[in-house]
């Protein structure tokens, strides 16, 4: 049986030419298809990382190397977050979507300590809409204080997927209430404290379509914030859950809690989840999140563990079932297969030794999978490496060939971009590494100054990467080293530039950037 979830809304396109007959267009059509063909490239950017694939690129164009925030060189806009900015802004149907913290509020009836995610609109910024949740309280490493959203949301359509800190997944309205309040119909009562008044909700409030509570639905147990990009295919709906280790560090209070869950898009049903019961061998928390390929005669689904292992997963075949399954796992590769692998909290404190984690999510390009493994980011051991594993050739749980390794002195919760031929990756160090992607022998490894905690992007021929510095380094995508630009902004990156529609997106932990090259 074909392992595929079907979407039922997916219609077939037919192709409006015959091979018998060429296809003559006057000297008009000509030159308006050339126009089209130089702006070809622009496009929305629904998801954290390519579709499917989670490779770091993008082909958009045009994209500036540098910009003057004092100036206004190559600024389109620009529009205040909160204090604390951990997301990656994600572009779709018109709409900037970023996940951000409450400090300062924006809406005077819901003060204090929230999550927010932000829905702006994308040719100047202004609002449109922001979900303004609430925090579980109680013991902080459950929920930390102050953090907001940091999970990129996933738009498929006219719908929002997030996850929350408070271990959520929700599905919004990405018109929010412009359409009117559809789908869930409690948001008064949600969205406010429960010893509180509801709140009516407001043509500024977001539209809760549906929620799945991974704490009460599968036994979650959460820790510090949730970092999760849901991938959609067909009706169904993948998400890491945040499974984690509680306040000690040193145990694991769900151990039968899933690692991954597969969700009905539509309705926020459990279909299915993994049953590989990598929570006892969970180190810090499920932070990777999947990527999804046709190779090797399956449609597989690829994620990292907290345990330092990738797994590989049938993709689910239907979200239309009332039973819960179980993922069918097609191979597992350990990426560090002599690190401990019992009693593996006792080395929390080891800079030396100690178990591995992905942080990172793998990325497939041509047959390959690259996997980023070691310690985590802030527990263990400080050293990483990076993994290509040729998955088109795996067979069984034997599971893909390793066909190059490459050390990284600092942990890594970078995701790879492959491109042209190189792979580019930063670590926690500061450090961005250009590797050649058939042997993985370094090309060039640039020193940002400061930590990286996001992923490279790769576009318009060009690696952009924000520091905790508050940098953003732009870098030519070549085997030679060159540095194009580097700009300092007003504070600290945590996330990922992103571009989309002939604009790139940074965000700081204060400030949104749409950086546009001006004339």
């Amino acid at each position: 049986m074909e392992r595929r979830c079907i979407d039922p809304h997916r219609r077939n396109r037919s192709v409006l030419s015959s091979p018998k007959r060429p296809l003559l267009l006057p000297v008009s059509a000509l030159a308006f298809l050339a126009i089209v063909s130089r702006h070809s490239s622009a496009a929305d950017q629904p998801q954290w990382g390519e579709h499917y694939s989670r490779n770091m690129v993008s082909t958009e164009i045009g994209l500036p190397d540098s910009c003057d925030p004092g100036t206004g060189a190559n600024v389109k806009w620009t529009v205040p977050l909160g204090a604390q900015t951990y997301s990656t802004p994600i572009v779709a149907g018109g709409k900037v979507l970023i996940g951000t913290n409450n400090e300062p509020p924006r809406d005077a009836r819901r003060k204090g300590d929230r999550t927010v995610l932000l829905c702006l609109n994308e040719a100047d910024g202004s609002s449109c809409w922001q979900l303004v949740a609430l925090k579980r309280g109680g013991d902080p490493y459950l929920d930390w204080p102050n953090v907001g959203i940091c999970s990129p949301p996933t738009v498929d359509g006219d719908r929002v997927y997030v996850v929350s800190t408070r271990g959520e997944v929700l599905c919004l309205d990405l018109n929010g209430q412009a359409n009117g309040n559809q789908g869930f119909q409690d948001e008064r009562h949600f969205l406010v404290p429960p010893d509180s008044e509801p709140l009516d909700v407001s043509a500024t409030d977001a539209d809760v379509l549906w929620v799945f509570d991974m704490v009460k639905e599968v036994g979650v147990y959460t820790h510090d914030s949730a970092h999760t990009s849901i991938l959609i295919d067909g009706q169904c709906l993948y998400a890491n859950t945040g499974n984690g280790v509680d306040n000690t560090h040193r145990a694991i209070r769900a151990p039968e809690a899933p690692s991954l869950i597969v969700l009905d898009k539509g309705t926020g049903r459990l279909v299915a989840r993994d049953g590989e019961g990598i929570g006892p061998r969970t180190f810090h928390c499920t932070w990777s999140s999947p990527a999804l390929a046709e190779v090797a005669g399956h449609r597989a689904v690829f994620y990292g563990g907290a345990d330092g292992v990738c797994y590989a997963f049938d993709a689910w075949q239907s979200a239309a079932t009332d039973t819960v399954g179980k993922l069918t796992r097609l191979w597992r590769f350990d990426c560090d297969p002599t690190a401990p692998k019992e009693h593996i909290h006792q080395y929390v404190g080891n800079r030396r030794e100690g178990p591995s984690t992905i942080n990172s999510m793998p990325v497939y390009h041509d047959g390959r999978l690259y996997v980023a493994a070691g310690g985590d980011v802030w527990w263990g051991k400080t050293h990483a490496t990076l993994k290509c594993l040729d998955v088109a050739s795996a067979v069984g749980d034997a599971g893909p060939k390793e066909l190059w390794s490459y050390a990284l002195d600092e942990r890594t919760c970078s995701t790879p971009a492959v491109y042209n031929g190189l792979v580019f990756l930063a670590d926690c160090g500061g450090r961005v590494h250009c590797l050649d992607a058939d042997t993985g022998q370094p090309c060039w490894v640039h020193e940002a100054g400061a930590e990286i905690w996001g992923s490279t992007l790769v576009a318009d021929g060009k690696v952009y990467v924000g520091t905790h510095g508050g940098e953003l380094c732009t870098l030519a995508a070549s085997k030679e080293k060159k540095v194009l630009a580097t700009v300092k902004l007003d504070s600290m990156i945590h996330g990922t530039p992103t571009a989309a529609n002939g604009v790139l997106y940074v965000a700081t932990m204060k400030q949104l950037y749409a950086l546009a090259v001006t004339r």
